[in-house]
């Protein structure tokens, strides 16, 4: 076990614990169980008498939000002069491992399929009045994978004790920002004002982090740069040179584009002109995407260079090089991919199909 907590301790005369599932840049989070309701819950603890002296206001601030796209705050704890924060349990993952370590980007199907919840989440937070500061894909839960099942932004309590570190660590230079784990991580999803001005960070900070989160999921990079090297791009709103290959091809152009404007539209250096999170709702309502089934399975074989088979649990599904979303595919590569049945007692076909990083 990582932190102070051990298994089978029991907080509350009702939290036991079961086993650390993580830590971040403020807290050690474990998983415990609720003798009381009898249900699984995230049990957060802060990891240093820095965060502890805000650990009460941040379990205020994430208890005002109630929406199905945000992470549920139960309780919180005061005891033996240890505090703790109570959540709802997410069965899944983060979306940077659940998805991004997993693959350079994501198609624009899934991607504008994460930009409408994460933007209903963050849009829920704003309605009461809370800023999250620190949104990056850390602390973005998903659960069915690929499939996207659900989708929660957590952390807006803690994230208000990460401002803090953050804007220390601004104040204090490159060498700071350097040396903090929790500005490093927010660095490329950080709005300008928040390295310029940290006390003019508003609701609009939070949209500039959805624009960014969101390129980057669709270019594959961050979208100014990574480390100290993305900060003058950044305060300059210069952003990187979009990929070539993501207006290639005609099967995802059309969406791509709609979720490039929208995303950059976020991006302004004038937090005024930035849309509200009410307004991206909207605008992402008129997505139209796909949300079938995603699978898995490797490239059996190809064809002339454009054209082959995936095997699958399913058997073997037809693709064809314009169906696939970014570098081409070589036999043996292990993809993710939705189908759909040609008829005519046909493979069936697949769209999109986005390759995996190769299993170690």
């Amino acid at each position: 076990m990582n932190g102070s907590l051990v298994t089978g301790q029991k907080i509350a005369g009702r939290y036991v614990v079961e086993n650390y599932l993580a830590e971040g840049g403020m807290q050690y989070v474990y998983i415990a169980y609720d003798e009381v309701t009898g249900q699984k819950i995230a049990l957060k603890t802060p990891k240093n008498y820095s965060a502890e002296k805000r650990f009460h206001r941040s379990a205020i601030v994430s208890a005002k939000i109630n929406h199905p796209n945000t992470a549920k705050t139960l309780d919180y704890v005061d005891e033996n002069h240890k505090t703790y924060l109570i959540e709802e349990f997410i069965e899944g993952m983060d979306l940077k491992k659940g998805l991004l370590d997993r693959t350079n980007y994501l198609d624009p199907y899934l991607v504008a399929k994460i930009f409408r919840h994460l933007a209903k989440g963050v849009a829920a937070a704003h309605h009461v009045g809370v800023v999250h500061r620190d949104l990056k894909p850390s602390n973005i839960m998903i659960t069915g994978g690929f499939n996207i099942n659900s989708l929660k932004v957590t952390d807006f309590g803690i994230a208000k004790m990460a401002e803090d570190e953050i804007n220390d660590a601004v104040e204090g230079g490159n060498a700071s920002i350097a040396a903090s784990a929790t500005a490093v991580g927010a660095l490329p999803y950080m709005a300008p004002e928040a390295i310029n001005t940290p006390e003019a960070v508003g609701l609009p900070s939070d949209v500039w982090s959805v624009g960014a989160i969101i390129l980057h999921l669709l270019y594959g990079d961050f979208p100014f740069g990574s480390g100290l090297r993305a900060v003058p791009n950044i305060l300059n709103a210069k952003l990187s040179p979009q990929p070539s290959w993501i207006m290639e091809k005609s099967q995802f152009q059309p969406l791509a584009q709609d979720i490039i404007s929208l995303a950059v539209s976020c991006l302004n250096l004038d937090p005024l002109k930035r849309p509200s999170c009410d307004e991206l709702v909207i605008k992402c309502n008129d997505f139209c995407y796909t949300s079938t089934v995603r699978k898995e399975g490797f490239v059996k074989n190809i064809f002339y260079n454009s054209f082959g088979f995936i095997n699958s649990v399913d058997g073997d599904v037809f693709f064809h090089n314009d169906s696939v979303y970014g570098q081409p595919l070589n036999i043996n590569d292990t993809v993710i991919f939705s189908s759909y049945e040609s008829g005519q007692a046909q493979a069936p076909r697949a769209l999109p199909v986005i390759k995996l990083h190769s299993q170690q």
